[in-house]
């Protein structure tokens, strides 16, 4: 009978609270009194709380799952975003080559979209010979040497998608011009002067554009004529400036007798005679707005 009751009592103990669990329990049977002990330790043992908090996932493990694969997301897309940018740039959706009023040169050209390229190029050289090797400033005609340098960065369009074409950029212009008068029956008339050319001697000068960034513009034709290959055409104009130039008399000091308007006989000096052809070659801003005509041959990747 003892060991039924205290049967009994221990499965009400096991399924008590800790708290009531952990006071003492007394049995009566009959007369006797008997203290039983519970051991609220083996409700600790048998029940396994903390496992659940092992087991199951803490509540903000979705988010922090989320939140690191966002992030690793996002480093893949700056990286492949970073790629993309690196092959384009590397990779440029055409070369060519040109011939033109600015030089002989090449540019390289990367595809923004169907429509739109961006251009890097150069054209320089001597060529003087393109403009005739010579010009007039007032009454004087002048020899030209050329020494171009035209750096360029432009864009492309194709605005009805077909080989029409329109350009727009900047030059980075470093041109230099040599020039030499030449005597016309001995004599220069400069100013509305006539100088004896044997008393002044020869004159020679530099010209310079004064714009160091200069902007231009175009139209043109840009055919494919293969898989890879095409051809183009491209007139424009680019406004270089106004220009600076030097003008030198070999001796400067040379006296030069000529006659005034009065018909009166004047001296001068060979120095002054070459400062009034300097400012008749700045008055004159040739090629100010320098034409643009060019012809080339692209290779498209």
């Amino acid at each position: 009978m003892k060991l039924i009751k205290l049967t009994a009592i221990s499965a009400a103990v096991l399924a008590s609270t800790a708290a009531l669990a952990a006071e003492p329990v007394v049995v009566v049977d009959g007369n006797d009194a008997v203290v039983y002990e519970a051991e609220p330790v083996a409700v600790a043992y048998e029940a396994e709380p903390v496992a659940v908090a092992y087991e199951a996932e803490p509540a903000n493990a979705g988010m922090m799952g989320k939140t690191a694969g966002a992030v690793r997301n996002t480093t893949g897309a700056v990286v492949g975003g970073t790629k993309t940018f690196f092959n384009t740039a590397v990779n440029p959706a055409a070369v060519s080559a040109e011939i033109g009023t600015l030089g002989y040169g090449a540019n390289v050209a990367w595809a923004l979209n169907d429509k739109t390229e961006l251009q890097a190029g150069w054209a320089g050289g001597d060529v003087a010979d393109l403009f005739g090797g010579d010009f007039d400033a007032g009454d004087v005609n002048y020899d030209v040497d050329a020494d171009f340098s035209n750096p360029y960065l432009g864009v492309q369009l194709r605005p009805a998608g077909n080989w029409f074409t329109v350009g727009a950029g900047i030059i980075v212009p470093d041109n230099d011009l040599d020039v030499t008068a030449n005597a016309d029956g001995g004599f220069f008339k400069i100013d509305g002067q006539q100088y004896n050319s044997a008393d002044v001697g020869t004159l020679q000068g530099t010209m310079e554009h004064r714009n160091k960034l200069a902007p231009y513009g175009t139209i043109g034709f840009r055919p494919n004529i293969g898989n890879n290959w095409g051809v183009f055409g491209e007139i424009g104009a680019a406004y270089m400036g106004k220009t600076n130039a030097t003008v030198n008399a070999v001796d400067e000091n040379s006296i030069v007798n000529y006659t005034d308007a009065n018909g009166i006989n004047q001296t001068t000096t060979a120095g002054d005679v070459a400062k009034k052809a300097e400012k008749e070659l700045e008055d004159k801003d040739w090629l100010e707005w320098m034409p643009i005509v060019k012809l080339g041959a692209t290779y498209r990747f």
